[in-house]
């Protein structure tokens, strides 16, 4: 089965033109036609973006289904992530990930994992934003690894993880994900796309990593005004089959 997989932090919806704008934000979205979106950095009853529900109104105008987690909660305004699709899905699980509790002021983070039902067959998809520092990278990099996500039973391949990792290639966090998963772009027949800053991108911090029964089709990144525009990142968007797993499979194995 194809599908068409997206990650692109989203900056609250607030654009380089410094003008918040959900239904931009879902204009793009839209026109890279994908079946399965991750979003970083989402606001929800945000005073400063006006008390919307971002995660549920890109859902309503998208036509699909949301399951956003708060990685930061202040009172009652949230900030956070989503999982958007179309397709049958199911919420698996939610969650922080550590920091470095000596650091202070540094932004919480977490992720969220959903399975995609492909029509008797279950896609494992987590999404994730991870922090500045990469020591606090790293540590959250071990726990995603660890037996609470990917490394739990229920992460049984087909899967993906997917998200703004804020790593380079040649960091030690990538190089952590990259000895169990595959990235997307490794391996593609074009040179590697980058997504940041949206104006002018040179730096590949957002990743798509995938586990053994998929194949990558296709990658693109939209660099027309409008996406350069919504937000300070320019969306990923990687097409991939889907090839039902054998019975007692690897479960994360690259």
């Amino acid at each position: 089965m194809k599908l068409r997989l997206m990650t692109w932090n989203v900056h609250r919806c607030v654009g380089m033109d410094r003008k918040l704008d959900v239904a931009r934000v879902a204009e793009v979205i839209a026109a890279c036609r994908p079946d399965i979106v991750a979003l970083q950095e989402l606001d929800v009853g945000r005073a400063r973006t006006g008390g919307v529900d971002q995660a549920h109104r890109l859902a309503q105008l998208l036509r699909m289904r949301s399951h956003f987690h708060p990685a930061m909660a202040v009172e009652e305004e949230l900030y956070g992530d989503a999982i958007l699709t179309a397709l049958p899905e199911r919420l698996v699980k939610v969650g922080p990930l550590p920091g470095l509790p000596r650091l202070r002021g540094l932004e919480p983070r977490g992720a969220l994992w959903v399975a995609v039902d492909l029509g008797g067959v279950e896609l494992q998809v987590i999404n994730t934003h991870l922090g500045l520092v990469p020591r606090e990278q790293q540590v959250q990099a071990a726990e995603l690894l660890g037996l609470r996500w990917l490394g739990s039973e229920g992460f049984v391949g087909p899967g993906v993880l997917l998200g703004d990792f804020n790593a380079l290639p040649i960091s030690q966090t990538y190089r952590m994900f990259a000895a169990v998963l595959r990235d997307a772009q490794e391996g593609w027949s074009k040179a590697p796309t980058a997504t940041f800053p949206s104006g002018f991108p040179v730096l590949r911090i957002d990743h798509v990593f995938l586990s053994q029964g998929i194949t990558v089709r296709g990658i693109e990144s939209p660099f027309d005004p409008r996406s350069r525009a919504a937000s300070d990142h320019l969306p990923l968007i990687v097409e991939v089959e889907v090839t039902v797993p054998a019975a007692g499979s690897a479960t994360v194995a690259p």
